[in-house]
């Protein structure tokens, strides 16, 4: 079991307003150089994100930090396996900033932690180059495609409190939670 619960718009209960309050904040940037606090706040997303069986990433306000950082894995999720099992399978971006981004979007469905149960159909860049520190605290200018751009572009949403249910596009939930979800849509919408 994560020590670091993941923040959640809803249980099984109805809305979260205390975690929706967190997560619907726009986070703010680190300090550079990174002080003591700052590095502990990405030791604790890393081993977060390390816990964990289910994600490919993590920001930081998902776990109640509103700062600008990321975690994501690299590589490794094509292959099926489910946890991360070598630490330079994972990337984590400080402060990130998409300078450009590139091509015609592509449509697919995303789910995320912080919205349990449901798949949102969205439309992303299939190339994006991020500006941020790495964990190295060096700048880097990374040019990042397909999946992982997806996955950059999900979590950097994260840091500016917008969410996959944002989006518009068609929601899937499984069809034994239907009417909870129409309630919870039908008020939130």
């Amino acid at each position: 079991m994560p020590q670091n619960k993941v923040l959640t718009l809803w249980n099984d209960e109805g809305e979260n307003e205390r975690d929706t309050s967190i997560l619907r904040k726009k986070s703010v940037d680190l300090p550079v150089p990174l002080d003591k606090e700052s590095l502990e706040i990405i030791k604790i997303l890393i081993d977060s994100f390390l816990e964990r069986d289910d994600a490919v990433g993590l920001a930081a306000p998902q776990i109640g930090i509103n700062k600008r950082v990321i975690v994501f894995r690299n590589k490794g999720f094509d292959e099926g396996q489910k946890k991360v099992k070598n630490i330079n399978d994972i990337e984590i971006l400080v402060n990130p900033r998409i300078t450009q981004a590139r091509g015609e979007k592509i449509s697919m469905t995303e789910g995320c932690l912080s919205c349990p149960d449901i798949q949102v159909e969205i439309s992303r860049f299939p190339e994006i180059k991020v500006r941020a520190l790495n964990a190295k605290e060096e700048k880097i200018n990374t040019r990042y495609l397909d999946y992982v751009a997806r996955v950059i572009q999900h979590e950097i949403d994260h840091l500016d409190g917008k969410l996959i249910v944002d989006y518009g596009g068609d929601i899937y939930y499984p069809k034994s939670k239907q009417l909870f979800f129409e309630k919870l849509f039908n008020d939130t919408r």
